[in-house]
């Protein structure tokens, strides 16, 4: 058992160690048991992407992950876009790269500002952000939480048109109304119809409206102390492409003897993976190869404890009025519940007391012209416990009862 105990360490890169320096606990070793425990169980990660149609958001998710999710896509002529509402469409798919499982799901938004009356088109997008948060709370605090199933939105790639100046109404408004529940990332769609010029001159504006409208967007961390200065240089870049000026190509075209993802025009080729064509490279890698750990952790840390906390606390004040009303109630000494409008009466209620109203006053008529030995008879008959009725009235005059309508003498 020994001998095997010492294979294993070996195998593992630290038998030599433990021969080195006896004093060797083998707490470091911790990463490793947390990198293979993750590597076995798989990561996944939910990007949602909004825009107006026609931005090229799935071929650029096409391009960032290289796979076709959009196989069975119908696209809408104009007329069917006049009425189109909001929808929101998953797409899973599981991506395996030397060994490490990514369970991906895109979140598209199709139909969301082609409609000619845009008013809160974004209130199903917010909406199913929402129900994300509030699916995730349910099954935390229930019972079984060994497989909770992670279907929070991560990050938001927002495509923001070429054609215009800066934002739009409809780009400040989403953003404003999303801000607080997702990681919104900018993006600058089709950035090969602009010069580089224009380019950066967009960016700068673009940039000076989401200060100005106090639009949160996703923040880059900032770096650590011990960071090597190649990952520092790259971390400012990133943060200085804000929003990323992308351009999506699906198709491999032939460029000076190489064979490249691009777009081929008449005056030349743009390459997407190029860096000084466009920054998708810059896009995908902080998407994947940085940042998408701090997305996740954003999200959960931030974003989601902002919802549990408004939960928690609609929770609180339901109890505390509840309480508030049992309260009274006991105070009070009644055992049914206190209406919630005073006064309220109930219409049945209402209606039977009238009736017995309308019994009472029909039985005091017959009473009072009932002759004399009915009420004698009715007398014999009751009970001596009950207290003596009260004496007759005196009969009607035999004159005014045998012609009532006699006019007088």
């Amino acid at each position: 058992m020994a001998f095997l105990t010492a294979a294993r360490l070996q195998e593992r890169g630290i038998g030599s160690s433990l021969d080195q320096d006896k004093e060797y606990v083998g707490f470091a070793t911790l990463p490793n048991q947390v990198h293979r425990k993750s590597v076995k169980k798989g990561f996944d990660f939910t990007l949602m992407v909004a825009g107006e149609s026609g931005l090229g958001k799935s071929t650029l998710v096409n391009s960032l992950f290289l796979t076709d999710l959009y196989k069975d896509r119908k696209l809408l002529n104009a007329e069917e876009r006049i009425t189109q509402t909001v929808e929101i469409t998953k797409h899973t798919v599981d991506i395996e790269e030397k060994g490490v499982k990514l369970k991906l799901t895109i979140v598209d938004t199709p139909g969301f500002g082609d409609a000619v009356n845009n008013t809160e088109c974004w209130r199903s997008v917010a909406d199913y952000i929402d129900q994300q948060f509030e699916q995730y709370f349910r099954d935390e605090s229930g019972l079984n939480r060994k497989n909770i199933q992670d279907n929070r939105v991560h990050c938001c790639l927002y495509f923001i048109s070429p054609f215009g100046h800066g934002l739009r109404p409809l780009d400040v408004e989403f953003m404003k109304a999303l801000h607080e529940k997702v990681n919104i990332v900018p993006v600058l769609a089709k950035a090969d119809t602009l010069t580089p010029t224009e380019v950066k001159r967009k960016k700068t504006k673009i940039q000076e409206e989401i200060e100005q409208y106090g639009i949160k967007i996703y923040q880059f961390p900032d770096c650590d102390s011990d960071e090597d200065e190649e990952f520092k240089q790259q971390d400012q870049e990133l943060k200085a492409s804000i929003p990323f000026a992308v351009i999506g190509s699906n198709t491999v075209v032939e460029a000076k003897g190489r064979r490249v993802r691009g777009r081929l025009y008449p005056w030349g080729i743009v390459e997407v993976e190029n860096s000084a064509h466009c920054d998708f490279v810059k896009l995908r890698n902080m998407l994947v190869r940085t940042h998408m750990q701090d997305l996740k952790d954003v999200t959960r840390e931030t974003h989601y404890e902002n919802y549990r906390a408004h939960c928690i606390q609609s929770m609180t004040r339901m109890v505390v009025k509840e309480r508030n009303r049992n309260k009274l109630t006991r105070e009070s000494g009644t055992d049914f519940p206190i209406p919630m409008v005073p006064g309220e009466t109930d219409a049945e209620t209402e209606k039977l007391i009238r009736e017995k109203d309308e019994e009472v006053g029909a039985s005091a008529c017959t009473a009072k012209h009932r002759p004399p030995h009915s009420l004698q008879t009715e007398q014999t008959v009751r009970p001596s416990s009950d207290p003596p009725p009260d004496p007759p009235d005196p009969p009607c005059e035999p004159s005014l009862a045998a012609s009532p309508l006699t006019p007088a003498d």
